[in-house]
């Protein structure tokens, strides 16, 4: 294998590689030590995989635009819908009315399944980091009123929230991996279910358990947490909140049910593929959003118009670092460097799945960004899925999300978040957080491979 592999890399196969590697790291200097944003970082890392891989000026700056185009208007819209949906659930009370119906029906040993169930829940429409701090005060409180430890409570919500950002749309790592890959949205949701629920399980309450253990004497700042809510603040009902929440999903979920059970030129397949299209669900869960979780909260109409217009401010530098890992995955397209890694994938007889996830694994140490690392291992390993099926391109989707959350540590946001907000030292987030992250990305790759050998 190794004489195969040194016969690949030759002459131009090696330069386009080792511009890429050069690429990666400048983005990854660019991040972590001179803490450049990310899509200045992904930017400058375009430009100089380009240059180095010798490709024309002219046809640089034209491929990555052409990558930022075609990825924002593929997964911009869905990152903003999704946005808007979140906020018209936390300004109305919807999220609170999931969490006090679910946690006041849960006791005892029951609990820490509520809190991944609540994280789920809330977690679906909303970005990781919107869903952590929304999430934060619940936990806390929950702690409070059980006398739980902090550990037992936490992780599992933490869990609920991190596998649905790595593997489930309308996440914006998975949809621009999807976009990126071609992958079908419907299909992929149906396996990052499939792969999420029993991943979650093992990660979230059942280590949990294990991790309150580990670190017994994790108590969250007294500041931090929350004064029981105004039960007198009017809010929509919990049937109302969960029905707009899961709509999107049902929609998906029927489009990728139609599309295997139904004939092309099916009537029923052809409106299930229209109202069960990401961009459609989506907007048919805000435009029900509106009503069923606006009204009874009092809403009105010049309200609701607010509630949504602020919902975009906050992920505006997500779409940018979305949008700019797009031109990355161009230039990486029209560089060839896509076609080096499936030849040499292909002599190595290395799984495309267990590379992509390796990919993602290397980013995302490296960066501390799952969406960075998301972005970037799909524009690397695109080339592979052109010529997958349907089933396998969506769990190439899924083998990258799972990398992209592997082991995260100093050099990642979302760490800093937990380890403030619980009141933790570095020592113990690593061994609660990073170990819990690093779990869920090793047990998803873990079903994802045996799952590709039976679809």
């Amino acid at each position: 294998m190794t004489s195969v592999l040194a016969a690949a890399w030759t002459g131009h196969d090696t330069r386009l590689i080792g511009a890429t590697v050069v690429a990666i790291a400048v983005i990854v200097v660019l991040i972590t030590k001179v803490k450049l944003h990310p899509f200045l970082s992904l930017v400058l890392g375009s430009l100089v995989l380009g240059l180095a891989a010798g490709m024309p000026v002219d046809k640089l700056i034209k491929s990555f635009s052409n990558g930022v185009g075609s990825t924002v208007a593929s997964v911009g819209i869905l990152i903003a819908l999704g946005a808007m949906l979140g906020k018209l659930l936390a300004d109305s009370g919807g999220a609170d009315q999931i969490v006090d119906t679910v946690l006041g029906k849960a006791r005892g040993a029951a609990l820490p399944w509520a809190m991944a169930l609540v994280a789920a829940l809330i977690g679906l429409p909303m970005f990781f980091e919107i869903g952590l701090v929304m999430l934060i005060p619940v936990v806390l409180l929950a702690v409070k009123r059980t006398g739980k430890p902090l550990m037992l409570l936490g992780i599992p919500a933490l869990a609920g929230l991190s596998v649905l950002h790595g593997l489930v749309p309308p996440h914006p790592g998975p949809l621009a991996a999807a976009g990126a890959l071609n992958a079908n949205v419907g299909i992929t949701l149906a396996f990052g279910l499939l792969v999420g629920i029993p991943t979650l399980v093992i990660a979230g309450p059942l280590f949990g358990k294990l991790a309150a253990r580990m670190v017994p004497d994790a108590v969250a700042p007294a500041r931090l947490v929350p004064e029981r809510a105004d039960t007198d603040k009017p809010r929509p009902s919990f049937a109302a909140t969960l029905s707009t929440v899961l709509l999107p999903v049902v929609l998906m979920l029927a489009k990728a049910l139609s599309d295997i059970l139904l004939d092309k030129e099916s009537q029923a397949r052809k409106i299930l593929d229209f109202i069960g299209d990401p961009l459609i669900a989506l907007l048919a869960a805000v435009l029900v959003g509106m009503v069923l979780l606006g009204r009874p909260a009092g809403l009105g109409r010049g309200q609701l118009s607010t509630v949504v217009g602020d919902a975009l401010g906050p992920i505006a530098g997500i779409l940018l670092i979305v949008g700019a890992g797009g031109g990355f995955k161009q230039t990486l397209v029209d560089a060839g460097v896509g076609d080096v890694i499936t030849g040499l994938a292909k002599d190595a007889n290395l799984s495309p799945l267990l590379l992509g996830w390796l990919v993602a694994v290397a980013i995302r140490l490296a960066t501390g960004s799952a969406t960075v690392a998301t972005v970037s291992a799909a524009g690397i390993v695109a080339p592979l899925a052109a010529t997958m099926d349907p089933s396998h391109s969506a769990l190439l989707v899924l083998a990258i999300g799972a990398g992209s959350l592997f082991f995260s540590h100093v050099n990642d946001a979302g760490f800093w978040l937990v380890k403030e907000y619980f009141g933790l030292t570095v020592g113990q987030t690593l061994k609660s957080w990073s170990v819990m992250e690093t779990l869920i990305s090793v047990v998803a790759i873990a079903l994802i491979l045996p799952l590709s050998l039976v679809v």
